[in-house]
């Protein structure tokens, strides 16, 4: 299926008052200084797909400054259907969000309707940070394409807060309700099975995939690998759990189950993290990211939207060929780009025999 980002409308987000923009069904590029509001473009257009923004944790923190609220509109092209999705946040209000003037009554329905991944200097966090990054990342990926493991994810993480708090009261009274921990093992165990299975088969299919679009891009022959790393691959959560009762008790969290798992990131079998060099890194994350992308091209049956953040710049001329070689392959739908440098947009896109716009920013204006 085809779909694509027709119109978007700002009011009072980040560093934009007002703005309209009509885009063009292929590439779209936005160039200006840094603090121009070029992030803040896509991170409007992530907010329609994920109703959060991919580079803040709040909300809030998102409406312009001096200002109560903020609001996205956007306008798609569906298969030639339009849908429109709107986005209002205000100070001491619930977050509004709407498709086709019909508010979600949960924001998880949402998630997947609007498939797209992101490609963004912040990507560097899922090999230097924790494993919390990487969960995040799978969670990002599989919960556009399957609402089951979604719903899953969701309630285990409710469970497991409760869990906290639970284990958190009987250190201070001294004393361990075991009937009411195990009825919450019992439910949590139920959840994560499912989701390590599903996790599983995701990174199995995944690698291949991730794997050709490596070598393509950095013209070498590595090896590369991904391993998931679950506690959950030679023992049930629900044993687990019971024999780290003690454990559980003294740290006042729940410290095995499936929000320990993490991904391993290898190149001739070291950790990427150490042992890889900056265009090994760089290499890896784009493939990792190009891998998500034809994913879930094959899973919904549609080209999810591309963000492409400021990469030019990160990227050496050879890797940026290479993924413009890519584009020009029609291998995507509709892409989205940044860069400090409109002259730089001109010359990498040059041989992509495709149709593109530019807008200039200049401290949240569109000259």
């Amino acid at each position: 299926m085809k779909l694509f980002l027709k119109h978007i409308d700002l009011l009072n987000f980040k560093n934009f008052a007002e703005v309209s923009l009509n885009f063009t069904n292929k590439i779209n590029c936005f160039a200006g200084s840094n603090g121009s509001g070029k992030t803040n473009l896509l991170d409007a257009i992530y907010y329609l797909s994920f109703c959060k923004s991919y580079f803040s944790s709040s909300d809030i923190d998102n409406i312009k400054r001096n200002d109560n609220f903020f609001v996205i509109n956007g306008s798609y092209d569906l298969e030639e259907t339009e849908e429109n999705i709107f986005c209002g946040v205000k100070l001491n209000s619930h977050k509004q969000f709407k498709r086709n003037k019909k508010e979600y009554s949960r924001l998880a329905d949402h998630i997947g309707f609007i498939p797209l991944v992101i490609v963004s200097p912040y990507d560097t966090n899922l090999i230097s940070d924790g494993s919390d990054e990487r969960r995040k990342f799978l969670n990002n990926v599989i919960s556009q394409y399957d609402k089951i493991y979604l719903n899953n994810i969701l309630n285990y993480n409710r469970l497991l807060k409760q869990r906290n708090i639970l284990l958190k009261d009987f250190y201070q009274k001294k004393h361990i309700d075991f009937e009411t921990l195990e009825v919450f093992d019992e439910k949590m165990a139920t959840y994560a099975q499912p989701i390590y299975q599903v996790r599983n088969n995701f990174i199995e299919n995944l690698i291949p995939v991730f794997k050709e679009f490596y070598n393509r891009i950095s013209g070498e022959s590595e090896n590369i690998d991904i391993i998931y790393q679950s506690q959950l691959e030679n023992e049930n959560l629900l044993n687990l759990l019971k024999n780290s009762i003690e454990k559980d008790n003294i740290m006042q969290y729940t410290t095995c189950g499936i929000h320990k798992d993490d991904l391993i990131f290898k190149i001739d079998d070291f950790p990427i993290k150490t042992n890889g060099s900056q265009g090994q890194q760089k290499s890896f994350l784009l493939s990792l990211k190009l891998a998500q992308f034809d994913f879930i091209k094959q899973k919904n049956n549609v080209l999810p939207i591309l963000l492409l953040d400021d990469i030019f710049d990160k990227l050496d001329n050879f890797r940026v060929a290479q993924l413009m070689q890519l584009v020009g392959e029609h291998h995507f739908g509709q892409i989205f780009i940044t860069d400090t440098d409109k002259l730089r947009i001109e010359r990498v896109l040059e041989p992509v025999k495709s149709d593109y716009s530019i807008f200039n920013l200049e401290k949240g204006v569109i000259l």
